[in-house]
């Protein structure tokens, strides 16, 4: 059936990790100016890896952070208190503390992927964003993943087949490969109409001003 609900749709393909405080917060923002334009979002989910080569122990987010961007503790402190007085704002918890770990999320994406083909990608990616942040669980660990796609409302036993199956596996690399071959390094990346790109949280009201030219140019 056709929908029923006369708001214009912008379609919004977001390049993202679920492991990148900045994907949730740009997520957030991005609702905040859909909202406020009062436009629907055909939004679709592609895979990211920050840490591609992250082991499976994972390591400490702080000291991850201090050696992959040249941090000093007090730049990272300061970075973990802003992200968390923004998803005050936004209506997010980030629950950092000082055991909080940075994990491989290849096993997350090929779910992600798998969810897709379900009809339950977006729900299960904002699980997972909860899952990592705020429950502060790892999300490379695959009960955690299964409790993700439960809460999600995915089968979680259809899940484990999907994962041990690897079927996913591939199509996620391919994936990867056709953003990063696009020139896409960083997250979130948006892409609007697949004509504008926006790198990085924006705030709500780059996102609304996108939204307007979207809406201007299919008039």
């Amino acid at each position: 059936m056709p929908s029923l609900d006369p708001r214009p749709t912008v379609q919004i393909d977001v390049v993202s990790d679920v492991v990148c405080p900045w994907c949730i917060v740009g997520f957030r923002q991005l609702d905040v100016a859909l909202k406020q334009e009062n436009v629907l979002a055909r939004l679709r989910w592609h895979p990211f890896e920050l840490n591609p080569n992250m082991g499976p122990e994972g390591q400490n987010l702080r000291e991850h952070i201090v050696e992959k961007y040249g941090s000093t503790p007090e730049q990272s402190q300061q970075a973990r208190e802003r992200l968390t007085a923004l998803g005050v704002e936004l209506g997010f918890a980030f629950n950092f503390t000082d055991d909080s770990r940075i994990v491989n999320t290849f096993a997350a994406h090929q779910l992600l992927d798998w969810a897709e083909t379900q009809g339950r990608q977006h729900p299960l990616k904002l699980v997972l964003f909860d899952t990592y942040f705020t429950k502060q669980q790892d999300v490379s660990d695959v009960d955690v993943l299964l409790g993700a796609v439960e809460a999600a409302g995915l089968d979680p036993e259809a899940a484990r087949a999907a994962l041990e199956s690897g079927a996913h596996a591939q199509p996620v690399r391919e994936k990867q490969r056709f953003w990063t071959s696009r020139g896409i390094s960083g997250v979130p990346s948006m892409v609007f109409e697949g004509k504008y790109l926006l790198t990085g949280a924006q705030g709500a009201d780059t996102y609304a001003q996108v939204l307007q030219r979207c809406l201007a140019e299919a008039a």
